[in-house]
């Protein structure tokens, strides 16, 4: 199959946590923008920060690209890239032209600092499942783990989970990145989890090159047992599958994960 040179549709990528997912980087148009600088990031650091919903990419522009799509076997089309996905404000109306134009379920990966505002609640309703990111415990250790820009705070990120899990009718994952700044807090953090009572729990450590070094599959599998009686899946238990992408190698490193 002939490779594309697409800006805003990247893989298909094999993911430990969806399968094959087809990507969608709704912030394409200028580099990594975030409402974090996590010092797990593969995307190195955030030098554009913000918590103010923008339009990066035209929707026509994404018409263009998913309507030049040829027939391809993928899992899930997923909203993820070099950003977080919900700062940009025609998210919604990108889902919307997604779920017309293809048959395969959408998902969206986010770090939740935004999910507690009523018109980002308002487009994730749209999609079959979100990935919900919960990295911290406490004030403390989201600045030390997340660095989120300043009007973003811990409380308002779990409380924001929380009430999105109660009107949220898809399949709901909670990921926690477990890093050697937190590899001790998993007992607060699974507290947190059975609060919030997702559809499933993943335990990921960062095994893409990064600023931090990984946790073994001895520390994840004893930290998993703190999870015990949930349904909880690992970044060391799933095999990834084959997969051929369609967009280019530059495309692909331009989004900065190949595996998701």
């Amino acid at each position: 199959m002939r490779e594309k040179n697409l800006k805003y549709v990247y893989g298909p990528v094999p993911s430990w946590r969806l399968g094959s997912s087809l990507g969608i980087d709704p912030l394409s148009l200028q580099d990594k923008v975030c409402t974090f600088d996590c010092i797990y990031c593969q995307l190195g650091e955030t030098r554009s920060f913000s918590s103010e919903r923008e339009v990066y990419v035209p929707i026509e522009s994404l018409l263009e690209e998913i309507s030049s799509l040829p027939e391809i076997e993928i899992d899930y089309i997923t909203f993820s890239g070099r950003g977080e996905p919900t700062l940009a404000k025609n998210l919604g109306e990108m889902i919307s032209l997604v779920k017309k134009l293809r048959k395969e379920k959408v998902a969206v990966i986010t770090n939740s600092s935004l999910i507690d505002r009523e018109d980002v609640v308002k487009d994730l309703l749209l999609v079959d499942f979100v990935v919900a990111k919960l990295d911290a415990f406490s004030q403390e250790s989201l600045e030390v783990i997340n660095r989120p820009v300043k009007q973003i705070g811990f409380d308002t990120i779990f409380n924001g989970i929380k009430k999105f899990r109660s009107v949220y009718e898809g399949k709901l994952a909670l990921q926690i990145m477990f890093v050697e700044e937190n590899k001790n807090n998993a007992k607060e953090l699974s507290e947190l989890a059975r609060e919030i009572d997702p559809d499933e729990v993943q335990i990921n450590t960062p095994l893409r090159p990064c600023r931090v070094s990984p946790l073994s599959k001895e520390e994840i599998h004893r930290i998993k047992g703190y999870f015990e009686g949930m349904n909880t899946i690992s970044v060391y238990d799933v095999k990834k599958k084959a997969v051929r992408p369609i967009s280019s190698e530059d495309t692909l490193k331009r989004r900065g994960k190949i595996y998701s």
